[in-house]
């Protein structure tokens, strides 16, 4: 089983867009999860050309998410990640092939969220995140349809559920996007609805959002599943 070392939107913007209002004292240590085929480690500079190489092989595949295409789309894409860390609203990963150190992609934790608990409360004071989303998950041509992007997801589910022990995981997608919608009833997340005019498209038009969301709660149920799921490749 791997074991935890420690798409949506536009590529530029605040950090602050992203964030709870309760987010601007919370810090985000940088993370590195180790698995069988992947490893997800924080996203710099470093990672840009083979982001670029990454991307390139077929961007047919990304018509419904904003996947940088060449150096300065990439450089920005990292910039603005860094920004985000910084500003305490999320982690972003390079997806990097464990055989052979190949970055075949990117994925994030954002939107993080950090409640406000009263004093009194139990959780009041505590410093991990109460929720997030997953998103910004792409990954090349030739790691679509393999063990990568289940066991990226379990994870980072498992990350957020058992080590930042968060309350709940959601996930976002273009309504037109099959493949994607597919991908996330597989792996448990729950149709929550449809949030009409959500954010801006990778087309650029006003996109419906699928909304999916895990709580923690159904977390066994879904590593039990995705576990079930890595056994079989």
């Amino acid at each position: 089983m791997p074991r935890a070392k420690g798409q949506d939107a536009s590529f530029a913007g605040s950090p602050h867009n992203a964030a709870s209002s309760h987010n601007k004292e919370m810090q985000v240590d940088e993370i590195v999860l180790q698995g069988k085929y992947i490893q997800l480690e924080p996203l710099s500079h470093r990672h840009i050309d083979g982001l670029v190489a990454a991307a390139s092989e077929d961007p047919s595949l990304y018509r419904w998410s904003p996947v940088p295409q060449g150096k300065d789309a990439a450089e920005k894409y990292v910039d603005t990640a860094l920004e985000w860390r910084n500003a305490g609203t999320a982690v972003a990963f390079a997806t990097v092939r464990v055989k052979d150190g190949v970055v075949i992609g990117s994925t994030r934790f954002w939107n993080i969220e950090r409640w406000a608990w009263p004093e009194g409360h139990p959780l009041h004071g505590r410093k991990a995140p109460d929720a997030c989303e997953i998103g910004y998950t792409w990954l090349a041509a030739s790691s679509v349809r393999s063990a990568v992007n289940t066991e990226a997801k379990f994870l980072m589910l498992q990350h957020a559920f058992e080590t930042w022990r968060v309350l709940r995981i959601c996930f976002h997608t273009d309504s037109r996007n099959e493949r994607s919608r597919a991908a996330l009833e597989r792996i448990g997340g729950k149709f929550e609805g449809i949030l009409r005019a959500h954010r801006m498209a990778a087309d650029f038009i006003p996109r419906d959002s699928v909304r999916y969301s895990i709580v923690a709660a159904e977390w066994p149920g879904v590593k039990e599943k995705l576990v079930a799921r890595m056994n079989r490749y």
